[in-house]
Formats: structure tokens, C-alpha cells, sequence
């Protein structure tokens, strides 16, 4: 395969990795505010350092790819940003939110999936793929733990 299309779509794989953790970070710290439980409010804490982690690995590797990252537009940024203002008002309690936050893992194990099975078909280096099947294996666990909570 060409250089410029496998270097193209490491790129691609990575902002949409990076895009996928500051949309779960952004999540996570619109629904903080509204958690009372404290054992919901330390995993969510959790998580949150966790996707820094993340942040920071893609960050490098973009940078090694000589690309800065990309959050997701303004505009779909306050568009989740409202959504999830709106569905904790309707229901704060800690089903309501755990539920918020399977929904928002699962759909970024989903778009994770995608984003591999792209990076596998188009020779994406390792490191990559291994950062993409971190955060996915991650975000599986999400998911799990956050079962305890629904009730």
C-alpha cells in the first residue's frame, strides 16, 4: 500500500481516537456536577484520569505523525453538551447517569471497532492499533463496571 495512504489514514484513526476520548471527557465532566453518590463520583474521576492517559498517548503519536489533534466542532460539542444537560435534568438519579455513561462507551466501542477494522485493512502501524484496542478494551470495562450501578 502506498506511504501517503496508510500515513493518511493513521491520521485519521488517531483524531477519531482523540476525538472519541474528549467527547467521553467532555461527558463526563457535564454529568459531575449533577452525582451524588460518591462511589459513582469516584469512578467517574477514574475515568476521567483515564481518558487523559489516553489524550495524552494519542497526542504523542500525532505528533509523531507531525499532525496536531482535533476535538470534535463547537457546534456538535454544545449539541452533546445539551443533550446531556437535558437528559440528567429529566433524571439525576446514579441509574439515570450510569445508563448515560454505558450508552456514551458503548457508542464509542462501536466507532472504536470501525476505526480498527479500517486501521487492520489499510496496514495502520501497531501503535496505533494498540491505542485504538486500549481504549476499546477500556471503554469495554466501562460498561461493566458501571452495571453495578444500574439497578
Amino acid at each position: 500500500m502506498e506511504q501517503a495512504t496508510v500515513t493518511r489514514a493513521t491520521e485519521e484513526i488517531l483524531q477519531g481516537v482523540y476525538k472519541n476520548i474528549k467527547m467521553a471527557e467532555d461527558a463526563i465532566l457535564d454529568l459531575m456536577p449533577r452525582v451524588k453518590d460518591e462511589a459513582l463520583k469516584s469512578d467517574l474521576t477514574v475515568q476521567l484520569a483515564a481518558y487523559e492517559a489516553f489524550a495524552s498517548r494519542t497526542a504523542k503519536l500525532l505528533e509523531r505523525e507531525g499532525v496536531k489533534p482535533v476535538s470534535e466542532g463547537a457546534l456538535t460539542r454544545l449539541s452533546a453538551k445539551w443533550g446531556t444537560m437535558m437528559n440528567a435534568m429529566k433524571d439525576s438519579s446514579s441509574t439515570h447517569l450510569a445508563e448515560m455513561v454505558v450508552e456514551g462507551a458503548t457508542m464509542g466501542v462501536n466507532d472504536l471497532l470501525s476505526l480498527l477494522r479500517d486501521g487492520r485493512a489499510k496496514s495502520v502501524d501497531e501503535d496505533v492499533l494498540r491505542l485504538a484496542q486500549d481504549l476499546c478494551a477500556y471503554e469495554e470495562r466501562t460498561v461493566n463496571e458501571m452495571r453495578a450501578y444500574l439497578r
